[in-house]
């Protein structure tokens, strides 16, 4: 990819929301290795990004150091601008990635034009490094920790008057308390990116939620 197709593709991700910066950061140090000795982990947006960090450094790992990049792409349509960008036909660094249930058949058939060959089910999305989150990472993270264990996590951000006069709302009341703390988690701009962030920094070891512990552990 040329520097004026870098350009177009900055400017279609950041007003959705992804981070430049994480982008920028990445090609620099990619296009300066040697060819697979970078990893990019994609991931749909900053919260993503921000949960896989926490995780990292939890565990003692500096994902930088590794030459491990994590790049939100401003949304799951764009992976295959991203796959053209760092992949074989790219810069060559070696590929991972994470997607929402509702978003993985555009993984599927981004990878799949992309010339990974056939990608009809998740079990060949996970052959590939990239892995699903059901329904999404925030759903995947509130029932590893459990519902207790996040409403804290609210609380220590001062947010728990909030959350509880938002299940109060007519939509709310049927819902589980699940169902009520991921909806919360979405509500308010840059609230998703910092729980994504304190909510993986709370995960206990053994109890990592599988994507984001598999994806981990291929880069």
């Amino acid at each position: 990819m040329d520097d004026e197709s870098l350009s177009r593709l900055v400017a279609v991700t950041g007003p959705a929301g992804s981070s430049n910066a994480a982008l920028a950061a990445a090609v620099a140090s990619v296009r300066n290795a040697a060819p697979g000795s970078c990893a990019v982990i994609l991931v749909e947006g900053i919260s993503d990004r921000n949960a896989i960090e926490a995780l990292a450094a939890r565990q003692g790992r500096n994902l930088s150091q590794d030459g491990v990049f994590v790049v939100p792409m401003g949304g799951a349509t764009n992976i295959g601008h991203f796959v053209d960008l760092f992949g074989p036909a790219g810069l060559r660094a070696r590929l991972a990635g994470l997607c929402d249930e509702a978003e993985e058949g555009d993984f599927r058939r981004g990878l799949a034009r992309a010339g990974f060959g056939p990608v009809a089910a998740r079990a060949d999305l996970e052959r590939l490094g990239f892995y699903t989150c059901v329904a999404d990472l925030e759903d995947e993270m509130i029932r590893s920790l459990g519902t207790a264990a996040v409403e804290q996590a609210i609380a220590s951000q001062g947010e728990l008057t909030s959350f509880r006069t938002f299940c109060r709302q007519p939509a709310q009341r049927a819902r589980t308390r699940e169902q009520q703390l991921r909806r919360f988690l979405g509500t308010r701009s840059g609230r998703k990116a910092r729980y994504g962030r304190l909510l993986a920094s709370l995960l206990d070891p053994a109890r990592v939620p599988g994507p984001l512990d598999r994806v981990l552990a291929r880069v």
